[in-house]
Parts: structure tokens; sequence; C-alpha cells
């Protein structure tokens, strides 16, 4: 099992169980949705096997990987595989997941632009079975 502990932030506070599934993940929150910028910006750490429900964003996000190895992957479409200095650009409104590969921990920063659109709208935990059909 691959482990990298190299990022230079925290790895902050335990996500929400009911939308992280197979392990923990932690989000440190950079920027918070505050000001005028309207835009949020988390460093987000999964344990090997950790992945996130499916979910959109009202405006979009951008993933930038830093670490480890991953996966995202858009309704309908195949995963692709994450690996350090990938960037993903996701529309509004696309649903989507994203974690950690089963043997690697993962991280990446999600940027949430536009969030006067919304920011995150959860849905349905990754199967088991869609999980390990990557």
């Amino acid at each position: 099992m691959e482990t990298f502990n190299t990022s230079i932030f925290p790895k902050g506070e335990k996500a929400p169980s009911e939308y992280f599934f197979g392990g923990t993940a932690w989000v440190h929150l950079l920027k918070p949705n505050e000001d005028e910028l309207n835009c949020q910006i988390g460093n987000v750490t999964f344990e090997p096997g950790c992945r996130n429900n499916w979910h959109s964003h009202g405006g979009g996000q951008i993933l930038i990987v830093t670490s480890g190895k991953g996966f995202y992957q858009e309704k309908g479409k195949p995963a692709q595989a994450l690996h350090p200095g990938d960037i993903v650009n996701i529309l509004p409104n696309i649903i989507h997941w994203h974690g950690a590969a089963p043997d690697s921990e993962f991280t990446h920063i999600a940027i949430n632009p536009n969030t006067q659109n919304g920011i995150v709208n959860w849905l349905d935990p990754v199967t088991d079975e869609e999980y390990l059909n990557l």
C-alpha cells in the first residue's frame, strides 16, 4: 500500500461520513467561501479505498492532484486514473465522484468557483460494485 505524507497543509478535519465511503477523508479548508470572490478551496486527503458520493457543483469544480493515486468518474462515463500533477476541470452540474485507489492514499486540492450558484449537491454513495469495476 502506498502512503504519502508530503502535503504542505495539515490534514484538517474528518470529512462527513455520510458523504464519504470506504474509509476516512480529511478536509483542510484553504480558502473559505466568505467574501466577494465566490470561491472555496480545500485540500482533501483520502485513505486508500475512500471515495466521496456521487455529487455535482452548481458552479463547477477544479481538482489539482498533489499526491497518491485516485480516480475521477462522471456519471455514464468510464473512470479515469489520477496521479500527481493531473488537473480535472468539472463543468457545472456534472454528476461525478472522486477518491483514492484501493491501494493508495490520495490528496487533491478542490477549487469550487462560482459558489453563488451552489457549492455541492450530494447524491447517492458510489457502490462497491461501481468502485471495484474501475
